[in-house]
Order: structure tokens, then C-alpha cells, then sequence
């Protein structure tokens, strides 16, 4: 077993899942991650529920890119003890 999911692969899991044609959960994922890259781009942050944030921020030289996982996500790895769903 690969200890990673390349991206073909969660793109026909997603479609699995949806029940969606691999061919439409692939562009929407393009749609998806440039939506992303732009946001990035502008120097904008991103959140998205359930996962965590994106963001940037301009240091002297250059830029620092930053995640940080939802309460969930921390939980799962051990960095929280205030999460209390389901894991």
C-alpha cells in the first residue's frame, strides 16, 4: 500500500463518492485549486470548514505560506486536547 494518495486517485475517490463522472470532479478540482492559487496569489487567506486555513503573509525578502488544520485535524495528530468529535 502507497502511503500517498496521488491526485488521479482522490479525484476518481471523490468521483466514487459523488457518483459524478471522473471527467467533472477533475475539472472542478482544477476550478477548485486555481480558486486557491489566486486567493493565494492576491495574498488573500482561505478557509475552508472541517480542514483548516491558508495563508500568506510578506516577511522582509520574500513570503511565508502558512496552514493551519482545524480542531479536528489537530486532534487526530495529537496537537489538541479541546476537540471533542468524532475522529
Amino acid at each position: 500500500m502507497s502511503d500517498r494518495i496521488e491526485r488521479d486517485e482522490l479525484v476518481r475517490l471523490v468521483a466514487q463518492r459523488t457518483g459524478e463522472d471522473v471527467e467533472v470532479v477533475d475539472k472542478v478540482v482544477d476550478a477548485f485549486l486555481d480558486e486557491i492559487y489566486q486567493a493565494m496569489k492576491r495574498g488573500q487567506g482561505v478557509t475552508l470548514k472541517n480542514f483548516g486555513g491558508f495563508y500568506v503573509r510578506p516577511e522582509r525578502d520574500s513570503w511565508i505560506f502558512k496552514f493551519n488544520p482545524c480542531q479536528k485535524w489537530r486532534a487526530l495528530f495529537g496537537w489538541s486536547s479541546t476537540y471533542k468529535g468524532e475522529l
